[in-house]
C-alpha cells in the first residue's frame, strides 16, 4: 500500500462524512497529545532509547527529531503484537535520514509542514491534519520539517511486536533495509 493523503480516500461530495471523520481524528489526536504531554512530564527516559542503536540521527548541521513514546499496548486478539503511540517532534529545519520501522506505521501531522519520501514513491508534503501509512519494512528515505523557523510534530501509531522495542532503525545510504 502506498502512502497517500487521507483526503484522497474520501469521495467528493461526502462533506458531512468527511467532517465527521476529521473531527474524530482531531479528537483522538488531541487526546493523544494531552497524554503525551502528561507522559513526557512523568517519564525521565530519553527519547533516544527508542532508536535501534540508542542514537539519534540527523544530517550534519541540522537538528534531529525526537521520538516521545506515549504508550505501548498489547493487542489481545493478535498474539505477539502491540500498538505503540508516539509523538515525533521536528524542531525547525529538523531532518531524519534513511530508516525503517519494525512494524506498520500511520503518521498524523499535529502541527507544521513535513516533507517525506518512501522508497519507490515521489516526495510528499504533509500539513496539519494529513496522514500517511508506511507498511512494515518500507524504507523511509527521509522526513524533514519544511520550515527553518517553525517546529512541526506528528503522532505516530505503530503496530509491531509487543516487546515495545526500538521504533526506528537507521540505515546507511543505499541500504535496502534487510540484514546482511
Amino acid at each position: 500500500m502506498s502512502s497517500q493523503v487521507f483526503d484522497d480516500k474520501i469521495p467528493h461530495g461526502s462533506w458531512k462524512r468527511r467532517n465527521t471523520i476529521v473531527a474524530a481524528v482531531a479528537i483522538v489526536a488531541g487526546a493523544a497529545l494531552s497524554a503525551a504531554l502528561y507522559v513526557m512530564a512523568q517519564d525521565p527516559r530519553p527519547a533516544a532509547m527508542h532508536m535501534a542503536d540508542g542514537s539519534t540521527a540527523a544530517a550534519p548541521g541540522r537538528p534531529a527529531t525526537e521520538i516521545k513514546p506515549i504508550s505501548c499496548t498489547p493487542l489481545p486478539d493478535i498474539p505477539g503484537k502491540a500498538v505503540t503511540v508516539a509523538v515525533v517532534d521536528f524542531p525547525p529545519d529538523a531532518y531524519t535520514p534513511r530508516h525503517r520501522h519494525p512494524g506498520n506505521v500511520t503518521a498524523f501531522v499535529l502541527k507544521g509542514t513535513l516533507k517525506s519520501q518512501l522508497a519507490g514513491e515521489p516526495p510528499m508534503t504533509y500539513t496539519q491534519g494529513q496522514s500517511w501509512f508506511e507498511p512494515t519494512g518500507a524504507i523511509h528515505l527521509y522526513a524533514e520539517n519544511a520550515s527553518k523557523t517553525e517546529p512541526a510534530s506528528l503522532l505516530a501509531m505503530f503496530v509491531a511486536d509487543e516487546n515495545c522495542g526500538p521504533l526506528t532503525i537507521f540505515l546507511p545510504d543505499g541500504h535496502d533495509g534487510h540484514a546482511n
